[in-house]
């Protein structure tokens, strides 16, 4: 969590890599890149953390991904500042 904004990730999902992202009530779903694949950030500025975020952290998302589709633990992925 950063800014307001939570970061989600759920081991179930199949498809394409991605986390999910909630501001204010809003979900979205994103690649590891930044680039949306569903929902709506509305926040223009939330948006742009997300994706600044997850261009800084791509490698860790990424892991993350693998370790949870394994039913591995997640690593905590630091927040932007």
């Amino acid at each position: 969590m950063f800014f307001g904004i939570v970061i989600r990730m759920f081991y179930r999902e199949h498809g394409v890599p991605h986390f999910h992202a909630e501001y204010q009530g809003q979900v979205a779903t994103f690649t590891f890149d930044g680039q949306i694949l569903a929902g709506c950030i509305e926040s223009r500025t939330a948006f742009r953390l997300i994706q600044e975020w997850a261009t800084l952290h791509s490698a860790e998302l990424e892991a993350n991904w693998f370790s949870a589709k394994a039913g591995e633990p997640l690593e905590r992925i630091s927040p932007l500042e």
